[in-house]
């Protein structure tokens, strides 16, 4: 293409950019292989979710596809490399499988995570233009999106190459709806009129994790721990001798215990937890508890039955429509 500044037709311009992007496609199209129906089985049958991530422009297409799949049926979040090299691997679990996407596959700061990811014994599929990079060479199985060309003048700023991989997310999702059997009503479920005003008139009882561990009182730090990170909501639920709520323990509750030096592991949860912590009635609306939640400024609440005992957990992000959302039936 001509980059000089003289005038152009740029409508005629504007085609050949979408010619350009048209050929990019058909391109990856005709070189999609058996690695690809691969991908879809190993996503199809993850346990957990599926973990985007990428960098730069790659970084943005991966967050539209983690949206699509978590909105189809496959729960998926979008984790930033650089954060997961500092801190937010921990996010991620052995069930869960990593989408990395990486047009040259030679992105240093996607790549660094990959071996501790790999260490923690999670599946990695690689969406890339580079078959040969880095990036496959660390990945289970490797789906190729190359393009020959970039509509970019200068062969440079990523556009047939995002479109490509955008594509191809599509591509996945679409597949992963089918193999699930997603269908309409699933897709409404996740979609409430699209307004967060409808899902906060949803009842909390529709919106709660009704299958969180909890632990007795007697429990000991030690044992508390495993339970709280294996909830992954940050918080668990701690229950008396007749199975009635006594307390909470939270990640802050943890924070405060080191900090004054009395997170001894044998420690009863008694003596460690929130005692009479604020709840949730089952029938109350979500706006109740988001009202709550803010007015407390807490993230999770135990949601009871009329006498006392835990019927189930409710977070933030349930009540917000953020990641994955909890709905009745």
């Amino acid at each position: 293409m001509d980059t000089s500044g003289a005038p152009r037709d740029w409508l005629a311009l504007g085609r050949e950019v979408l010619a350009v992007e048209e050929e990019g496609l058909s391109c990856v199209r005709a070189s999609l292989g058996p690695e690809f129906a691969d991908a879809v089985n190993l996503l199809g049958a993850c346990r957990g979710r599926v973990v985007v991530s990428g960098l730069g422009k790659s970084g943005l297409v991966g967050r539209k596809i983690a949206a699509t799949l978590s909105s189809t049926g496959t729960p998926a979040f979008f984790l930033h490399p650089v954060e997961g090299a500092h801190g937010d691997l921990g996010m991620i679990r052995p069930e869960d499988v990593v989408l990395a996407i990486s047009n040259s596959g030679e992105t240093d700061e996607l790549n660094a995570i990959l071996p501790s990811l790999k260490a923690l014994g999670v599946p990695v599929v690689a969406l890339t233009g580079g078959v040969d990079s880095t990036l496959a060479g660390l990945a289970d199985v490797v789906v190729g999106a190359r393009v020959e060309r970039e509509a970019c003048p200068l062969n440079l700023a990523p556009t047939a190459s995002t479109t490509a991989a955008l594509a191809v997310g599509d591509a996945l999702a679409v597949c992963l709806i089918h193999l699930k059997s997603f269908s309409e009503s699933d897709f409404k479920r996740r979609h409430p009129g699209g307004a967060l005003g409808q899902r906060l008139a949803l009842s909390v009882a529709d919106l709660m994790h009704a299958d969180q561990p909890t632990a007795r009182t007697d429990a000991t730090l030690a044992q508390g721990l495993e339970l709280l990170h294996a909830g992954g909501l940050g918080c668990l639920a701690v229950l008396d001798q007749d199975g009635r709520l006594a307390g909470v323990l939270t990640d802050g509750d943890v924070r405060r215990l080191v900090l004054r030096g009395a997170a001894d592991p044998a420690r009863p949860l008694a003596r460690c937890m929130t005692a009479n912590p604020r709840t949730a009635p089952r029938t109350a609306s979500a706006a109740e508890v988001l009202d709550l939640m803010e007015e407390r400024a807490i993230t999770v609440v135990p949601v009871v039955d009329e006498d006392g005992r835990l019927a189930g957990m409710v977070h933030l992000h349930d009540l917000l429509g953020k990641g994955r959302l909890k709905f009745a039936g």
